[in-house]
This record gives structure tokens, sequence and C-alpha cells, in this order.
């Protein structure tokens, strides 16, 4: 349901903010220097990736009502859903690239940088938290229409399919030359 989802959505806003301190500490730099360092964050989130993909697979395929749906905790507390959402972005090595390539175009070293930093992040989060809300929207109106054991069952194993499938694509990852 949308309301649980938001919980998952602030936990990737505060891995992506993570993120962000880790590249704004000069730690993103020894990250992408360092092939050992690089090594572990890609097989920790390729191997959490999978992780999740399994579960999802795994997952029971029960008709409820959507009403049950939302209202059933098996899914995971709030801290727990907000936890999957951080490790997912605080353990993606492309991300910390990302930052580390895209960030210093914003960033005047003339000036005072923590204002500049905390800029980026505040816009970073707003911005993504609106993406991924209005993502989390849709999908629960269309979810709503796919209650039935056999959908629900077909979407357990599709999705657990993507996040399997992006494991073993983040383990294929390259540490840029």
């Amino acid at each position: 349901g949308y309301r649980r989802a938001l919980w998952n959505i602030l936990g990737l806003q505060l891995g992506i903010q993570f993120v962000l301190c880790i590249a704004a500490a000069g730690l993103g730099a020894i990250i992408a220097a360092s092939s050992t360092a690089f090594a572990a964050i890609k097989w920790i989130g390729a191997l959490y990736l999978v992780f999740l993909g399994i579960q999802q697979w795994r997952a029971p395929a029960s008709a409820m009502s959507v009403v049950e749906a939302n209202a059933d905790a098996g899914d995971g507390t709030p801290r727990q859903l907000m936890l999957r959402g951080f490790l997912v972005n605080a353990t993606n090595p492309k991300g910390i690239l990302f930052m580390l390539a895209v960030l210093p175009q914003f960033i005047d070293p003339a000036r005072p940088q923590l204002v500049q930093y905390a800029i980026c992040g505040a816009t970073l989060f707003l911005t993504d938290a609106v993406v991924m809300s209005g993502y989390t929207a849709f999908a629960s109106r269309v979810l709503t229409l796919l209650r039935g054991e056999n959908h629900q069952r077909w979407l357990n194993r599709s999705f657990g399919t993507m996040f399997i499938a992006a494991g073993a694509a983040l383990a294929t990852l390259k540490r840029a030359a």
C-alpha cells in the first residue's frame, strides 16, 4: 500500500543522503580508487539485491482485498521497510560513482561547501521523493486490479526476477579506469 511504501521511500532517500555524505567527505574517491573497497561494496549490494529477489519469489501469493493487504504487517515494520530502502541505495557503488561524477559540477570550491552540499542533498531528497511517491501512487492503483492469487504470484516472481537481475548486473559492474 501507498502509506506503507512511504517508509521505504524515506529509506531510499536516507540512502541517497548517506552516499552524498560519502562523496562529500572524500570517501567516494577512495572507494572509487580502491579495487578492494569497490569490490566489497559491489558484492554487498549485489548479494543484497539477489536476497531481496529470492525473498520476493518465495513470498506467499494470497487473494485478499487491498484493505487486508495494506493492513498486513507481514511485509515488515516501518523500521524494516525504511532499512530495506536505505540498504538498496547505500550499497550501490554506482550511486557513489554517480555522485563523484555529477556532484562536483554543482559545488564551487571558493564558497562554503557545507551549505552547497546541504542544498544539493535537499534537492536530491525532494526530487527523488516526489518521483518515487508518484511511482508508488501509480503502482498502488494498478495493484488494486491485481488482487487474485495468480496475479500476486506473477507479480512476486516478476519483481523477484527483476531484483535478482539487478543484483547480477551489479555483480558484473567494473570499476572505471
